[in-house]
């Protein structure tokens, strides 16, 4: 936790509602993203129980499992579920333009979460479900292993900073403000929104305490609340078990279990929709339209991918795809970090905290300073001097640069510390136009309020791996192809 976001959560324990910590939203919403709220059965491994998915918040769809140990039965469920979800991301690949030499979608899928939890869950689904035989003993639907192999998709790529493939609601809340509770508590999807938007007359802190009440607000899954599973699941569960098929006894039993999820599922399905217009009130960031894009085209190639191959994901990363992931999403969080700190202020202040960034006034121009560069060439080099009360904690000769000035460079060339305040000198370069007298606007002025940093997008580097088929013999040499096995096929639900 940031010293931003104790502070942030020290004022809204004051205050009686949540505190924002971002101006911005930070993660892309699309227009009609596909909300799942999973249910599972407690004391089973990945059984799922239930699900209510759609995304029309007015027309959710209720599927559930009777009997959820009966493996017949889950990839039941798992085929009605694959139905919605494939016929969801097919409405995403009618439209494409051409970006450079490839063909992406304009659209892409969005799948939304109650919690972490949900997210773990649309994993190990995906992974029960991909590996499938669709011929042979225990054969399903075609549709079941691309369910997995997509909802695997979505898992993996959900992982990459940024991306918003799959969201969990309680984290997306909870990267744009603080509320006066505890990390764990914020899991808990009624009792965050109730700190962020509390009804009428209503604070944060009672708002949170009534959202612990499980009559009132179910757990958001997938996990569901003990006394419901005591007193109304599994007798239902053991009503339709011990009743003849299609015998009223057992229609009774059917309608009782449906009615019951329902109940369960519905309040969180009408917390996530409250979710997703909070976030909507906020204006999105600079960069989050460039995120989607990313999303759109990873989207578009894993769908190429199927169309022209179709094997699905393996068990486990290899070496090389394990070290060029890791690689991957390293690189992609220092992005994702430097450009929400440049659309957003209040992000930026964590950087000023830690001092890789500083705000302050500009007291100084040397605005028609002119240097020697190489090959013996004047080049203007204007000189500023900033004065701060931030932290600096920036050597002399770092690259640095200002939110509102992403195309010019600035380098520290001298840091002066005195009582109260710190000076800082930089030297301009680029930004300025092709005259050799650099173009009105393009220099700061003295009493300009200004920010630099040296988190901008391109100040990290990572060295390049080297070639898929060169791959020393010392890390197994070049991959071979995964190719599914029989024993990937009864990895789970056997």
């Amino acid at each position: 936790m940031s010293a931003i976001s104790s502070y942030a959560r020290a004022r809204a324990v004051a205050a009686g509602h949540a505190f924002p910590i971002a101006t911005r939203r930070h993660v892309f919403l699309s227009e009609r993203p596909l909300v799942l709220v999973p249910l599972a059965m407690a004391g089973e491994a990945n059984a799922p129980l239930a699900a209510m998915i759609g995304s029309d918040s007015a027309e959710p769809m209720v599927l559930f499992v009777p009997q959820p140990r009966n493996r017949d039965m889950r990839f039941e469920f798992a085929a009605s579920l694959a139905e919605v979800v494939l016929d969801y991301v097919r409405s995403c690949t009618r439209r494409s333009e051409v970006v450079g030499k490839d063909v992406v979608f304009l659209d892409a899928p969005q799948l939304l979460v109650p919690n972490r939890a949900g997210a773990a869950f649309v994993r190990l689904l995906g992974r029960s479900t991909r590996f499938r035989r669709t011929t042979g003993p225990y054969p399903v639907p075609q549709r079941v292993p691309m369910l997995g192999r997509w909802l695997t998709y979505l898992a993996e790529r959900s992982e990459h900073p940024g991306s918003a493939a799959m969201l969990a609601m309680t984290e997306a809340l909870g990267m744009h403000w603080a509320s006066g509770q505890s990390a764990l508590e914020d899991a808990n999807l009624a009792a965050l929104l109730g700190w962020i938007d509390p009804p009428d007359g209503v604070t944060g802190p009672e708002a949170a305490i009534a959202a612990e009440d499980p009559l009132v607000w179910p757990p958001a899954g997938p996990n569901t609340d003990p006394a419901f599973d005591n007193e109304v699941l599994a007798p239902t569960i053991r009503a339709y078990a011990d009743s003849a098929p299609e015998s009223p006894r057992s229609t009774r039993a059917l309608q009782t279990l449906e009615r019951e999820l329902r109940g369960q599922m519905e309040p969180t399905w009408r917390l996530m929709w409250r979710a997703v217009e909070v976030l909507r009130a906020l204006p999105p960031g600079d960069t989050v339209e460039q995120r989607w894009t990313a999303d759109r085209k990873d989207f578009s190639r894993y769908q190429n991918y199927l169309v022209m191959d179709g094997r699905p994901q393996a068990r486990r990363d290899g070496a090389v795809v394990a070290a060029r992931r890791l690689q991957t999403l390293e690189r992609e969080q220092t992005l994702y970090d430097a450009t929400r700190a440049l659309d957003d202020p209040l992000v930026m202040a964590n950087f000023r905290v830690t001092g890789e960034a500083f705000e302050g006034t500009v007291v100084s121009v040397e605005r028609d300073r002119r240097v020697t560069g190489e090959k013996g060439r004047r080049i203007t080099r204007p000189l500023i001097v900033v004065t701060t009360a931030d932290p600096v904690h920036l050597a002399v000769g770092a690259a640095v640069r200002s939110p509102a000035r992403l195309g010019q460079e600035a380098t520290i060339v001298e840091i002066r510390r005195e009582a109260d305040s710190t000076l800082v000198t930089l030297e301009l370069a680029g930004g300025m136009g092709r005259s050799a007298v650099p173009a009105l606007g393009t220099v700061p002025e003295e009493e300009d309020d200004i920010t630099y940093t040296s988190a901008f997008p391109d100040a990290f580097r990572t060295p390049d791996l080297p070639p898929t088929e060169l791959t020393p013999w010392t890390h197994g040499g070049p991959p071979q192809p995964y190719v599914p096995t029989e024993d990937d096929a009864r990895e789970v639900w056997e």
